[in-house]
């Protein structure tokens, strides 16, 4: 079974699928900065010597297990080649 049929599958659940929205944002987060370092070609160590840090740190960023300042956002994006900003939708 692939992730996809598994996540589908979990989804089902009413209360699985109410916490997974509730973390939407922080997955799109992370998609984003793997889109980002694929895009430009470069591994975690790459981007961790380029933003002066550890590979560990930018491990623990792309796994959604660090809570990142903006400032460190902006440092990954532009360690990548790439500008960042923030946009508001009202809810």
């Amino acid at each position: 079974m692939s992730l996809n049929e598994i996540k589908n599958r979990a989804l089902t659940n009413p209360e699985v699928k109410a916490e997974y929205e509730k973390l939407e944002y922080e997955f799109d987060l992370i998609d984003q900065l793997l889109t980002m370092r694929s895009k430009a070609g470069f591994t975690q160590a790459q981007v961790a010597e380029r933003m002066g840090t550890s590979k560990s740190n930018i491990s623990r960023l792309e796994h959604g297990n660090s809570n990142p300042s903006w400032s460190t956002l902006l440092k990954y994006a532009h360690a990548c080649g790439f500008e960042l900003s923030l946009k508001l939708n009202k809810i």
